[in-house]
């Protein structure tokens, strides 16, 4: 059973196996950190379309005779500043990726994690007030690369204000958590109720 240290305590706590000790599937973490990106892509590029640009109104010359092109507009994409032919517009590019294949997905990156060791616990009952230093030395003795994801949850908001200032790490509340942010860390700091909230919420419905 995979375990993880609890920082500054000398102990241990120990994992889940359905949620920490799964196979690694590849082209599912892939799928579901692309799903995330794509969500978080605002989607607003635009262009004007002839529709769209001021101008226009009259035949810009005589069909025949002036010996140049013919011409209806100047709104025409080919004349300088008329519309944009087939220019981008706005859009969503969210695409859905199923409920058990997402779940599948983070137990995936929470087991790649627990494999190579780099998760650790905090207690945050030790944080009664922010104090960056105190974060700064927890995470100096445990020795991690980074960059470090620390998710909490919402009540644990001195821990939070004490970790979010420190380079390379990144504070999410654990309900908050995506594939993309697991993958992204080198390693991995939960408080005891994040451990909790992660774990029942990667397997869910997986019995």
């Amino acid at each position: 059973m995979p375990d993880a240290p609890v920082l500054g305590a000398g102990k241990t706590v120990k994992l889940d196996e359905a949620a920490f000790a799964e196979r690694f599937y590849g082209p599912l973490v892939h799928q579901s950190v692309r799903a995330e990106q794509a969500a978080r892509r605002r989607g607003t590029a635009a262009t004007k379309t002839r529709g769209k640009v001021s101008g226009g109104g009259a035949k810009p010359w005589r069909q025949k005779g002036t010996g140049r092109a013919r011409a209806g507009s100047n709104r025409s994409p080919i004349w300088t500043g008329g519309g944009i032919a087939f220019g981008p517009q706005p859009r969503s590019y969210a695409f859905k990726v199923n409920r058990k294949e997402r779940r599948a997905a983070l137990r995936s990156a929470l087991s790649l994690h627990a494999e190579r060791e780099s998760i650790g616990i905090i207690d945050t009952a030790s944080f009664k007030e922010p104090k960056t230093s105190d974060a700064s030395a927890l995470l100096e003795n445990w020795g991690q690369p980074r960059p470090t994801l620390v998710a909490l949850v919402s009540e644990e908001r001195a821990a939070a204000l004490s970790f979010r200032n420190l380079a390379d790490v990144a504070v999410k509340n654990a309900e908050d958590v995506g594939v993309a942010d697991l993958v992204g860390a080198a390693s991995l700091l939960l408080s005891n109720e994040a451990l909790a909230s992660l774990t029942a919420r990667v397997c869910a419905g997986s019995s």
